[in-house]
């Protein structure tokens, strides 16, 4: 399989040398306007890197994946499924939900593949969460995925950005749609919001929040989940994964660590997109799900009536004495 990647920020890069690790799969070229991150490719991979789509296209890709900014995705995918292309997208799947609806519609009128990049969903702790937790009757869900703020240039805030992923992670785990949204956001540093909390109840009644930010000077990402016969907690980076169980009426319980597998996510990503291309069969993240988490970040940017204090309502004064 020939495959192209577009855009080779740091994401992109990653994909691109996964791609040049597939067995079964040839790394034809990389398209990105920045000549050093070309020149990086280039000397790295040993791959052509060229400054335009079209470029690229013209090098005969069976598929594609789309690492550039959010909202040049749009127009890149349906170039290269207007083509017969199979596409790979990076999280969000679009600047708009009007966008990623366009993207889907294009993908499947042409019959290619379409999937989304929410690689979390690959990483073998949140696996192992999965697993941990089907078939049990699921109360609340608890993340927080914070770290500083990141070097690269984004022109989005943290919900579309950082917390997009754990709003995906919130309907895989739950298999239910979140119908009920309470944000909380701040701008402390950034332009856009960088702190934010947010609160949720699915279909299936599950309470989830989500704490995210851009001012801790470490990475955190941290999963707990509480069902009616089990406390989950899993650390997704050191990719720990711990289960309460059995609990008793005197306050005691067991306690285990899950066996956690040690694929990178990224490569168990990639590798899902090559194998739904070949076998035809449905991605693992389809657009639709991608435009649906999307659909619940945009709602949590939604301006919201300000509460204002008791004690700074404006009305008719009583005068006690």
């Amino acid at each position: 399989m020939r495959v192209g990647v577009v855009g080779v920020g740091v994401m992109g890069s990653n994909h691109a040398r996964v791609f040049a690790g597939l067995p079964g799969v040839q790394l034809v070229g990389v398209a990105d306007p920045d000549p050093q991150q070309r020149e990086l490719i280039k000397r790295v991979l040993g791959c052509p890197a060229v400054d335009t789509l079209d470029a690229l296209l013209q090098m005969r890709v069976d598929a594609v994946s789309i690492a550039a900014p959010t909202h040049l995705h749009r127009e890149i995918a349906l170039v290269c499924i207007a083509r017969g292309i199979h596409v790979m997208i990076e999280k969000p799947i679009a600047s708009s939900v009007e966008e990623g609806n366009d993207i889907i519609a294009a993908a499947r009128g042409a019959g290619v593949a379409l999937m989304v990049g929410h690689v979390e969903r690959f990483n073998p702790a949140v696996q192992a969460i999965k697993e941990a937790i089907r078939n049990e009757d699921i109360l609340s869900i608890a993340i927080t995925r914070v770290g500083p703020f990141p070097p690269r240039m984004s022109n989005v805030g943290i919900v579309v950005d950082l917390a997009v992923h754990d709003i995906d992670l919130i309907r895989w785990f739950t298999d239910s749609d979140i119908v009920e949204v309470q944000p909380q956001l701040s701008s402390a540093v950034a332009e856009r919001e960088d702190i934010a909390l947010l609160q949720f109840r699915t279909a299936s009644g599950v309470l989830a929040h989500i704490n995210t930010n851009w001012l801790t000077p470490f990475k955190a990402r941290n999963v707990t989940i509480a069902t009616r016969g089990k406390y989950v907690m899993g650390d997704l980076l050191t990719r720990e994964v711990t289960e309460c169980f059995g609990f008793q009426p005197d306050g005691s319980y067991s306690m285990r660590h899950l066996s956690v597998g040690y694929e990178e996510p990224l490569r168990a990503e990639l590798n899902a997109f090559v194998t739904a291309i070949r076998e035809g069969k449905t991605p693992a993240v389809s657009g639709e799900e991608a435009v649906a988490s999307l659909e619940i970040a945009i709602r949590c940017l939604e301006p919201r009536p300000v509460a204002v204090p008791m004690h700074q309502h404006k009305g008719p004064r009583r005068v006690v004495g």
